[in-house]
Formats: structure tokens, C-alpha cells, sequence
């Protein structure tokens, strides 16, 4: 691969999709473990997909490969390839989005915290009793 070949981007085409609610993106990256450290990964600088395969021991490259079309397609991670022939190599990136996002999970990880803590012990207290 050349310096002097240029970035693509092989997206689908979305232009005529339907918003997804963001709640829904929500429950659907918090619900999968994976999602969740891949974005973290993505977020510490960590883009092509060989790196967050080895940095997720038990991760299959099956798995990987669908969460990462997901949030692509949630808007939440940009996908590059660079070159036009193989051997390509690929890159994921958060978006402006994307890094509001991680916001999101940045604060539900501030809020774990403070119930472990014991900052909001009524919290943890009540969330026994409900699951007893």
C-alpha cells in the first residue's frame, strides 16, 4: 500500500434510513459486553480491528466483526480502508457522536461506582430487595 493511495469509506448507503432512537442504541452496545470494550479500546487509540481482537481475549473475530458493522451503522464508529487492492488495511474511528456516546457509558460507569462506594447505598439496598 502506498503513501499516495487515498482513504475510503465503504459504508452502506443510509441517506434514506430511518433515525434510530437512541435509546435504542443504548440498550443494544450496554447489552454486549464486547461493544462496550471495543468502543473503549477504539476511544484509547486503538483502531485497526487486528489490535482489538488481541486486546479481547475470548473475542472472536465473528463477533467482533458484527458488533463493529453495528455501531458503524448506529453512526457510532467510522470504518476506512485504505487502498483499493488487497492487502487493504482497515481502521475504526469514533465519531463526534461516537465520543458523545462514550459520554453516556462514562457516566453509567461514574454511577456504578458511586452505588459500590456506597454513595447511594438506598440504591444498591432497594435493587436487592427487588431482585429477592
Amino acid at each position: 500500500m502506498g503513501e499516495h493511495e487515498p482513504a475510503t469509506s465503504r459504508q452502506p448507503d443510509t441517506a434514506n434510513a430511518a433515525p434510530i432512537p437512541v435509546a435504542s442504541m443504548v440498550e443494544s452496545i450496554v447489552g454486549c459486553k464486547w461493544s462496550i470494550r471495543l468502543l473503549q479500546l477504539c476511544a484509547e487509540g486503538n483502531h485497526r480491528p487486528s489490535a482489538l481482537l488481541r486486546a479481547c481475549a475470548g473475542l472472536s473475530a465473528k463477533v467482533m466483526n458484527e458488533r463493529l458493522r453495528k455501531m458503524t451503522r448506529f453512526g457510532i464508529m467510522h470504518r476506512t480502508v485504505h487502498g483499493e487492492k488487497p492487502p487493504v488495511e482497515v481502521e475504526y474511528r469514533l465519531t463526534p457522536f461516537g465520543r458523545r456516546f462514550m459520554g453516556i457509558l462514562e457516566e453509567v460507569q461514574r454511577l456504578q461506582q458511586a452505588v459500590e462506594c456506597g454513595a447511594i447505598g438506598d440504591v444498591s439496598e432497594r435493587a436487592r430487595r427487588e431482585n429477592a
